[in-house]
């Protein structure tokens, strides 16, 4: 981790579009994609992160191919491919004029007959896509219907930075996010749909700030609009509080929040050390009063 370094981020919240079909729903989320990238700009961000499906975020009814009322195979023929890879140039030229690191979600298509992967595109500052996230934990609708499953975390550097990507529902799935402790991440970027219902009580950031806290790194919290009443997109510190978020409002926004890398947790390293088994040696493990559990 860099000795004297604050990181400025933007987390976003946008509505996004759930018919990969529709054109001009395509080019208005890419729009809207490019103005939060401004404002971000104008924040002072370095980096901006994006909801789960920030250009596309299929609806499983719409997409199915025996839907809407039974949902089956995806039908990706139904897809505007052209449209979803012309915003996302767009989008990457805008990345290089600005300067602006930019993580999305979208959708990445792979050979026929192979459904595509739910994904998280990384574009630099420069304006390329440095790498590329891909949901590995999918839920059972995802995976049996909509996508193919990713193999591998991804991490990457931003100014001496390490970030590492979760999307979907990973929250749910500590080991994805102990992984990039391991990792020696200093953020993970988590990019989610939300629970999808129209009531809940946020339970994907609420174990964002768990898993914040249980790994002592930042959690960058991207939802959507539409489960901004819920759960508003935000950042969360190495402690698990929230240091800032967007509106609990249906409304495209924008938070943005410095990452002070010159604090020193301590509780990261003796987890570490703890893990490492520190213990065995002042155990009992010959002691018959340690050994008998039902004793007093």
């Amino acid at each position: 981790m860099p000795a004297t370094t604050t990181m400025r981020l933007s987390v976003a919240q946008l509505t996004v579009r759930p018919d990969p079909g529709d054109t001009a729903a395509l080019r208005a989320g890419g729009a809207e994609i490019r103005r939060l990238m401004r404002a971000a700009h104008a924040a002072g961000a370095r980096l901006l992160h994006l909801p789960e499906g920030a250009l596309t975020c299929p609806d499983k009814r719409i997409m199915s191919a025996t839907g809407p009322a039974d949902i089956g195979p995806a039908d990706w023929g139904r897809a505007d491919w052209a449209t979803l890879a012309a915003e996302l140039r767009e989008i990457a030229a805008l990345a290089g004029e600005l300067r602006l690191w930019s993580v999305l979600g979208s959708v990445h298509p792979l050979t026929p007959p192979r459904r595509p992967h739910l994904s998280l595109y990384v574009i630099s500052d420069n304006g390329a896509i440095v790498t590329r996230y891909d949901e590995r934990m999918l839920s059972n609708t995802k995976v049996s219907h909509l996508y193919t499953p990713g193999s591998a975390p991804v991490t990457f550097i931003v100014d001496g930075v390490r970030f590492g990507c979760a999307l979907g529902m990973e929250a749910t799935f500590p080991e994805v996010f102990a992984e990039y402790e391991r990792l020696d991440v200093d953020c993970v970027l988590f990019s989610t749909h939300g629970p999808g219902g129209p009531v809940n009580n946020g339970p994907f950031a609420l174990q964002a700030q768990g898993l914040a806290a249980a790994n002592s790194y930042w959690v960058s919290y991207a939802g959507t609009a539409q489960d901004a009443p819920n759960a508003p997109s935000g950042i969360v510190s190495p402690d698990g509080d929230w240091l800032t978020r967007c509106p609990a409002e249906a409304v495209a926004a924008l938070a943005t929040a410095d990452l002070d890398l010159t604090t020193e947790n301590l509780a990261r390293p003796w987890r570490r050390l703890a893990r490492g088994g520190l213990y065995a040696e002042h155990q009992a493990t010959d002691d018959p009063r340690s050994l008998d559990r039902a004793g007093h």
